[in-house]
């Protein structure tokens, strides 16, 4: 089989070996060999070797390496497709940085033109890839990530004790991760950088499932074991690599394009559209607040809890929530309405049935009835049951210039209309 280039990413480290710079540079990053090979890559296409590079920068008003840079990105002719460029221009500028010779910050920029709109599963997409999942384990990784929102590089070094204790007793198990887990590692501007996420009642109850059956299988589970395994023996932890071959598997099995980076937009839809605190929603998904030694922009863990419980219903796919059970009517109501007679609307207007207001109570619709027994006739059946039956809890339609002033006197979201309103409930 002909190779594409002269070494390969696990030969590229012994060609750092030769140049004490690269080597100074690597013992700095964490993604060595990946890096060392973009460098050489560079280096195969600027003519240059590494201390020829740094020799560039001898003079600090010097501005060769970042014309370098730019040649590399625009030039066409050089076989390198624009997301390697990329991670090249990337590992060049972190090496002349931990040389303490920056490249000016405009080299190297490359302008992506987005072709597709980002993936926005549904429901019933994420269900399906849910029931072609084949062993507990990737049931509960499903629901796991569609809830916390937790990134692909942090589940591989998820443990057990990064749950809350006595975390199968909570409705929501909230879920801590340090700095050390989380995008950039800690260091320099991502220091102190933490995510404080949640499980749903259905996450919850995969990850027990999952966690059961581990045990049954002889794994002894302990505070610093890995939550993420091999589902046979030798129950090692997942590898990175192996995370993505199961997205590939199971949108194998379903047609269906997904990727783990996706849970976090659909979280993200999710808490925006319950209109969570922007800070609160950062928290959530472990990304850095500006001003976060603020006392204030550190929630306690019950208000961020009791906030994402307000996006739970906008989150689970497994069983039928509130909001789809309301959602099912409401369409189920429209498609009667569009087969009413002008009479039988009037004689909805007659009662005050407005179908896309708040429910009637019983006593609304019967006030004017002497009988209190047949002034649903006319009506069909299936409206005419729904009206008489009643409802324990009030829901609305309001604007969203309304929601704050109902969310402060004790109103919930369960839905967002396509018109822009919301229906909430009290």
């Amino acid at each position: 089989m002909r190779r594409k280039y002269e070494i390969t990413t696990g030969e590229a480290l012994a060609w750092a070996d030769q140049y004490p710079p690269v080597k100074i540079w690597l013992s700095k990053i964490q993604r060595k060999p990946e890096s060392a090979f973009h460098l050489w890559l560079f280096c195969k296409n600027s003519g240059k070797d590494p201390n020829q590079l740094l020799a560039l920068k001898d003079d600090p008003k010097s501005r060769e390496v970042e014309y370098l840079l730019d040649n590399f990105v625009a030039d066409e002719r050089i076989d390198v497709p624009d997301s390697v460029k990329i991670k090249v221009v990337i590992a060049v500028k972190s090496f002349f940085k931990w040389n303490y010779r920056d490249l000016a910050r405009a080299s190297g920029k490359i302008e992506f033109i987005k072709q597709k709109p980002y993936r926005r599963h549904s429901k019933e997409e994420l269900l399906k890839i849910y029931r072609a999942t084949q062993n507990p384990r990737d049931r509960a990784l499903i629901t796991f990530t569609w809830s916390t929102a937790i990134a692909r590089e942090s589940l591989q070094k998820i443990q057990w004790k990064h749950l809350e204790p006595d975390w199968e007793k909570q409705e929501l198990p909230h879920i801590g991760l340090p700095d050390v887990l989380l995008k950039g590692h800690g260091r320099s501007k991502y220091k102190g950088v933490e995510q404080h996420t949640f499980l749903t009642s259905e996450a919850k109850r995969d990850l027990l499932d999952y966690k059961d059956y581990l045990e049954r299988k002889g794994v002894k589970i302990t505070p610093e074991t890995n939550i993420w395994l091999n589902a046979c023996e030798p129950f090692d932890p997942l590898g990175y690599s192996t995370f993505s071959k199961i997205a590939v598997d199971l949108t194998e099995r379903t047609g269906i394009l997904f990727s783990w980076h996706d849970a976090r937009r659909y979280v993200e839809t999710a808490l925006e559209e319950t209109k969570i605190n922007p800070n609160w929603a950062k928290k959530i998904r472990g990304r850095k607040i500006r001003g976060e030694e603020n006392p204030y922009s550190r929630p306690a863990i019950e208000q961020l809890r009791s906030a994402f419980k307000e996006a739970v219903p906008l989150l689970q796919f497994t069983t039928e929530t509130e909001l789809d059970s309301l959602k099912k009517r409401q369409e189920a109501i429209e498609q009667i309405v569009k087969g009413l007679t002008p009479e039988q609307k009037e004689l909805m207007a007659t009662h005050g049935i407005r179908l896309t207001k708040k429910a009637p109570k019983p006593e609304e619709i019967l006030k004017d009835c002497p009988d209190g027994e047949h002034c649903g006739d006319g009506l069909p059946s299936a409206l005419n049951v729904d009206v008489k039956a009643g409802q324990k809890e009030v829901f609305e339609q309001v604007s969203e210039t309304q929601l704050l002033e109902y969310l402060r006197n004790g109103w919930q979201i369960v839905h967002k209309l396509g018109s822009g309103e919301i229906i909430v409930k009290r």
